[in-house]
């Protein structure tokens, strides 16, 4: 990959230095794959372009992976996972400020596959990776939610931090959202004191509430394995989970169950909220911490992308980020993806010139995932002689 601060000449035409700020290419290329295959396809029409590479993420799965390529250190933990198993995580920390991403802890890459558990997967570990940033003395943290394979409110999060969530008979409640529907009694007194003093941002690229037919289980418990009775059965425990804390916490238990980014990754942005959190797009608080701002100065060219570029794309997604900023900026912006599913009036609007797509090069959508990489450098090499020589 090419180093943040790498120096040199570029040669012909108008765009000199180029910023490669692109997501993954999901279940193909990490971003950091991404900005080094379009960095060579680049240099073999313009070989001494200067190329600035900073892989970004939107809050999801490979936000501690864009935050290490940025210069963050990567530190790992031993966590519960989903299923109640042991598993590494990592989280990512720099001068005090630490990007933790729940799907490390509790995402569908820590199933099985093909293994699903819509009501007990629990967020339990993500908590304990919450736990080690701040035992880290992190005074900041940006907490990323999404893939998570969870849909229980963040109940697990909150207990591994300190919250006691009890049945009637005094029992702690079962794992999972499931769970939930026995839940009597909430105590959120013992929380760990140290998140009162730290700056904390839900991370996210979702807006949705808690429940209901926006809610997390309705749109998202289907991904995760969830049958129309298991969605009806976990929509009802949240209601209820979110019932119990006002009693506990008060009314804003109910405002924060209402409130944009409550149902993201199954839900665990509520839990996020009741802990202090202040809800921002991912991409944007990306965007701000891994330092795009000053790297898109320096750039005469932004090249941003995704596996898919589609509807999903404008809402909240990396490339649409991207592309806002570098068009307020004043910079020219085109896309990489792997299937382009937007019309380019679309694009245009979105700030984007061009969209480039694997398929292009490829029609078979199988062999473009398979050979992603050496393809996506065939893509760089058209881009070089459109737009740089």
């Amino acid at each position: 990959m090419a180093d943040a601060a790498e120096s040199g000449t570029g040669t012909a035409g108008s765009a000199q230095r180029v910023l490669v700020a692109a997501d993954k290419f999901k279940g193909s290329l990490t971003a950091v794959e991404v900005a080094e295959r379009v960095t060579a396809g680049l240099r073999r029409v313009v070989p001494e372009l200067v190329v600035e590479a900073l892989p970004v993420a939107d809050g999801g799965d490979g936000t501690v992976a864009a935050a290490v390529a940025a210069g963050f250190e990567r530190r790992e933990v031993r966590v519960t996972g989903p299923l109640g198993d042991e598993v590494t995580a990592a989280y990512a920390l720099r001068d005090g400020t630490a990007v933790v991403e729940m799907a490390e802890a509790s995402g569908l890459q820590r199933l099985p596959e093909g293994v699903f558990a819509p009501l007990t997967a629990s967020t339990y570990g993500s908590g304990e990776l919450l736990r080690a940033a701040l035992d880290a003395g992190a005074r900041s943290i940006v907490f990323g939610v999404g893939g998570s394979a969870t849909t229980d409110g963040g109940a697990g999060m909150l207990s591994a931090l300190g919250a006691r969530f009890l049945t009637a008979g005094g029992e702690p409640v079962a794992p999972g959202g499931g769970g939930l529907a026995e839940l009597a009694s909430a105590d959120l007194s013992g929380l760990d004191p140290r998140l009162s003093s730290v700056k904390f941002v839900l991370a996210s690229d979702v807006d949705n509430p808690l429940t209901g037919p926006k809610g997390a289980p309705a749109v998202y418990g289907p991904q995760k394995g969830a049958s129309p009775e298991d969605v009806e059965t976990l929509d009802a425990a949240l209601a209820h989970f979110a019932k119990v804390l006002e009693g506990a916490v008060g009314p804003r238990a109910a405002e924060y169950a209402a409130s944009p980014g409550a149902g993201a990754a199954g839900g665990i942005g509520y839990g996020a909220l009741l802990l202090g959190a202040a809800f921002r797009p991912g991409i944007e608080v990306m965007l701000d911490v891994l330092g795009f701002a000053p790297a898109l100065e320096r750039a005469d060219l932004v090249i941003t992308g995704e596996g898919s570029l589609d509807r999903q794309t404008l809402h909240g997604k990396a490339p649409a980020g991207v592309a806002a900023a570098a068009r307020a900026a004043g910079k020219e912006v085109v896309a990489v993806c792997g299937r382009l599913a937007l019309p380019p009036e679309v694009l245009g609007r979105a700030g984007i010139r061009r969209a480039y797509a694997l398929t292009d090069l490829e029609p078979d959508v199988a062999v473009c995932i398979a050979d992603a990489g050496p393809i996506l450098e065939r893509t760089a090499e058209r881009i070089a002689s459109d737009f740089l020589s």
